[in-house]
């Protein structure tokens, strides 16, 4: 199957260069030059991951991808200039999957870009040629469904982005099980973990707003302090 990957910065040089690279892998390639390209393109194009600019004129990488959210659970890869903790950890809550510091490496974005869209195949968003894997998970009122790929609250489904649904994934099929920050990325990033406890515990904080009635006092996804987290098991 061919992916498509809308690109989207203002700096045509890096526009260009991102396509050689994303070409050579054998993906076809869209592009923009600001925030307000891309919600355009989404609407005429079947996209299967975004490169996303954050600083871009007319509409801003953050404010797209809010707008994105909307509607999508596309994999956002935001791409910066800004390196600092507080970008990046500002760019997962307006729901990107993950942050490139530029100057990037081509080596790395590229493996990035594949575990994106290997977490997206698996919540069901690619067409794959094997059978996903089989299971239906459920602790008191909140069931996932792999076989259909969905999450339900107490029969309300509710819409979780590839990293949400792989983490909750991972944990609600090991209940009670605690697992750490690192435990948790290299499982569901695929990729070894440096530094990454803050980026867990943002996705964390997503699905506990999208699971729990109330997240400041949650049922079903716990932070044990200092260890991890784990999904408890309820009747």
């Amino acid at each position: 199957m061919e992916h498509t990957i809308l690109i989207c910065d203002d700096d045509p040089d890096i526009r260009s260069a991102l396509e050689i690279y994303l070409r050579q892998e054998g993906y076809r390639v869209i592009s923009g030059a600001n925030g307000q390209d891309a919600l355009n393109l989404l609407k005429e194009e079947s996209v299967h991951l975004i490169l996303l600019d954050v600083m871009m004129p007319k509409l801003d990488g953050l404010s797209a991808a809010v707008e994105i959210r909307k509607t999508s659970n596309v994999p956002i890869l935001f791409l910066s200039a800004k390196s600092e903790e507080t970008d990046r950890i500002l760019g997962l809550n307006m729901g990107g999957d993950d942050y490139i510091t530029k100057p990037f490496n081509p080596v790395e974005l590229m493996a990035r870009v594949r575990a994106a869209l290997r977490r997206y195949a698996r919540l069901g968003g690619l067409a794959q040629a094997s059978v996903p894997e089989q299971g239906v998970y459920q602790t008191g009122g909140l069931m996932l469904d792999d076989t259909k790929k969905s999450v339900s609250v107490e029969g309300e489904e509710v819409s979780l982005t590839a990293l949400e649904y792989n983490i909750l994934k991972l944990l609600i099929s090991n209940l009670d099980r605690v697992f750490s920050s690192t435990q948790i990325y290299e499982a569901v990033w695929d990729e070894p973990a440096f530094h990454v406890s803050k980026t867990v515990s943002v996705h964390i904080r997503h699905i506990r707003e999208k699971i729990e009635i109330n997240p400041k006092e949650p049922r079903y996804l716990k932070v044990i302090y200092g260890l991890g987290y784990k999904v408890v098991s309820h009747a």
